[in-house]
């Protein structure tokens, strides 16, 4: 899945330097009452409004200058507002561990401006066995993912930017817990394909404040090279072709009084879509950077 949260991520144009950590807590609320089934809107009936929490720990650890690791596990929790017939349970537990790699191909000024380009290995797997045939409130899709992503970012001196991002995700199998589904025709096994998918970003951007602020206005598309539609008054499931076109917007702060804290807020709204819930969700998370390196030798002079 696309992340949400802005600020030292894989998906971005920040790097950490080499021997600093940062650390982001993140809380994100998102809720649906429609989806489409297909090309076709349809508003939940039985499900009600569909609320989605996810919690996410990450860090960023900054090998070299040019080379940073992220690892992050998001806890999630779905459930239906009442009323909702009583008639399905919510879900939630840890969903996917994530790592990945994001390596600063290229920094150079042009003039007044600079470029920078970027490109980000990841790979996720689930973390726990969650029942990924449970749509809409299964945590994830239950299978392993391999991304490759490549980012350019243009920046001017009064602080504007522009960055976009393209990469590819690679998907396994994930095993439902029935023996048969539909998938254009009928298939005996417990084993779904979860369809690859491109996934595009574009960034309107500028640092405010002596770079202290940030704040950007994006754009985020997610496209299935395969799958199936969702069938009249049937569940989604793992094998859906998925398309969504997504608008947002984000703020960045890190305090110049207190060293090395930050805050990032955001609003993300999903705008039009193929076999989707049209969500919107909210966030606000924390992040920490400081110096490991400097700190464990500061600890061993003391001692």
């Amino acid at each position: 899945m696309a992340l949400n949260v802005q600020g030292q991520t894989p998906t971005d144009a920040l790097m950490m330097p080499s021997k600093n950590i940062c650390i982001l807590l993140s809380y994100d609320a998102g809720q649906f009452d429609r989806y489409w089934e297909g090309d076709y809107l349809r508003k939940n009936e039985t499900i009600a409004t569909v609320n989605r929490t996810t919690i996410l720990p990450m860090a960023a650890i900054g090998i070299l200058d040019e080379l940073n690791l992220f690892v992050g596990l998001p806890y999630v929790k779905t459930k239906s507002s009442e009323p909702n017939g009583g008639r399905f349970e919510g879900a939630k537990g840890f969903q996917d561990i994530m790592f990945a790699l994001k390596y600063k191909a290229l920094e150079r000024s042009l003039g007044s401006s600079q470029l920078s380009l970027f490109t980000t290995v990841g790979y996720s797997t689930p973390a726990t066995n969650y029942l990924s045939d449970y749509m809409p409130y299964s945590l994830g899709f239950g299978a392993p993912e391999f991304s490759l992503r490549g980012i350019a970012q243009y920046q001017l001196d009064n602080g504007f930017y522009v960055r976009g991002m393209a990469a590819h995700l690679w998907r396994g199998y994930t095993e439902a817990e029935r023996d048969y589904y539909y998938n254009g025709g009928s298939y005996y096994t417990a084993l779904m394909d979860v369809p690859n998918a491109w996934n595009f970003e574009a960034v309107l951007g500028k640092w405010l404040m002596n770079n202290t602020l940030k704040i950007e206005l994006n754009y985020t598309s997610l496209k299935s090279t395969s799958g199936d539609n969702i069938r009249a008054y049937n569940a989604a499931q793992p094998t859906n072709k998925v398309k969504f076109d997504r608008l947002g917007v984000s703020v960045q702060y890190y305090s110049p009084d207190l060293k090395g804290l930050g805050i990032v807020g955001y609003y993300n709204n999903v705008v039009n879509g193929l076999n989707t819930a049209k969500i919107s969700n909210v966030g606000l998370g924390l992040t920490y950077q400081f110096n490991f390196i400097k700190n464990t030798n500061n600890e061993q002079d003391a001692q």
